[in-house]
């Protein structure tokens, strides 16, 4: 259903992004994409880039009086720093980063590689992927991510339970890490400090949370249909990321299976619900109209001040590994780009299920699929078709 590639390096002139198969009619708020990319830009931790940069984009077609077309959406973003016909070339790998592998691979030197491996990528996918939260808030699809952890510093459990995307964003405004946590605020931030005058770098983790996701999102039929797997894909894409967790995840390997499953109940004026939410809002590879609750790990940033060995790709001497500018953390800016990166799988699983070629059919299609959901019966399956019974008398 949806497709998009994005191209640029990191000191290039600029960085760009094609979407494909988002349907005409929806409003394309320069407003919001915009403000979810200077989001991607906070966060504490953060480098000296930062301050460089105020990422902004502009779309460049598929967009008409602020409405998407239907054609492919184009998104541009000027890189102030453009530099990278001036940079030097590095010949020292950097540990945990794709200059060895890339450079080995692509037979040529670690530059092009971490230019194009940088981060900094993921700009384009946050522009993308906010214009799939447009789509979705229109379907009342609401995402919102947050840190639970930063080296060693951990939001406590008590302050992750009954968490919603509506409480996740009072809690978290204005933390300087993105946390519901005021206490953990403190000790995050404290983490990041000791890194710095360390000249190390610190991981962590962070919870994407999405409400108001209908049954049926995803499928049990095909390995690539499974949502789960999916979102996990996406997510695992996102730079040092190294483990993607769906609702309880590692924990459940230390539960039974009583302990393990959510218990199904009917309420007449709400449908089938779950209510505890230990699947993480995903069954079988579908949406099983619970909250979706996944949880990424991020390793820390593999660029060191203080420099891990390495070896001279020139001379195949012992060295330190190069250093180039960089963040000390990066898992608030972490936990925007995953929001970003879940809408887009989110959208592409919507347009599959619900699919039209304007915001109006789709609409239409969704408004049915609920009638259809609310009325359904068991007994109901036995008529597909308008038969029983197939040409062999089986059922």
């Amino acid at each position: 259903m949806l497709h998009y590639i994005t191209t640029g390096e990191s000191h290039g002139k600029y960085l760009a992004a094609i979407l494909e198969g988002m349907p005409a009619g929806l409003t394309a708020g320069l407003d919001f994409i915009n403000a979810q990319l200077a989001r991607r830009q906070q966060g504490y931790g953060r480098g000296g880039r930062q301050k460089i940069e105020m990422d902004g984009v502009e779309y460049l077609g598929g967009v008409v009086k602020g409405l998407t077309t239907g054609a492919p959406v184009g998104f541009l973003l000027i890189n102030k720093d453009f530099k990278i016909d001036q940079m030097p070339e590095l010949f020292r790998p950097r540990p945990g980063h794709a200059d060895l592998a890339g450079s080995l691979k692509y037979h040529q030197g670690i530059r092009p590689v971490l230019e194009r491996a940088s981060a900094r990528e993921t700009a384009m996918r946050v522009a993308v992927g906010a214009l799939c939260q447009l789509f979705l808030k229109e379907f009342g699809i609401e995402i919102a991510g947050h840190v639970l952890q930063i080296g060693p510093a951990k939001v406590s459990g008590h302050e992750t339970e009954n968490l919603t995307v509506k409480t996740i964003r009072e809690k978290s405004k204005n933390s300087p890490v993105n946390s519901v946590s005021r206490d953990a605020d403190k000790a995050m931030t404290g983490a990041v400090d000791t890194a710095r005058g360390n000249k190390d770098s610190l991981g962590g983790m962070y919870e994407i949370r999405v409400t108001g996701v209908p049954i049926g999102l995803g499928s049990y039929v095909h390995y690539e249909r499974k949502l789960d797997a999916r979102l996990a894909a996406a997510l695992m894409s996102q730079q040092s990321v190294k483990a993607v967790e769906v609702g309880k995840g590692t924990a459940l390997a230390g539960l039974s299976g009583s302990e393990a499953h959510d218990e199904i109940f009917y309420d007449p004026s709400k449908g089938y619900i779950h209510p505890t939410d230990r699947a993480g809002g995903i069954e079988g590879g579908m949406t099983n109209g619970a909250d979706l609750v996944l949880r990424v790990t991020m390793k820390p940033i593999s660029t060191l001040a203080r420099p891990l060995a390495s070896v001279n790709m020139k001379t195949k001497q012992p060295e330190k590994a190069d250093f180039e500018r960089s963040d000390v953390c990066a898992v608030p800016a972490g936990s925007v780009i995953g929001e970003n990166l879940a809408a887009f799988v989110l959208a592409d699983a919507f347009l599959e299920k619900f699919g039209g070629d304007s915001l109006t059919e789709i609409k239409r299609n969704y408004a049915g699929y609920l009638e259809q959901v609310k009325k359904f019966h068991g007994e109901e399956s036995k008529n597909t078709g308008g038969q029983a019974q197939d040409d062999r008398g089986e059922t």
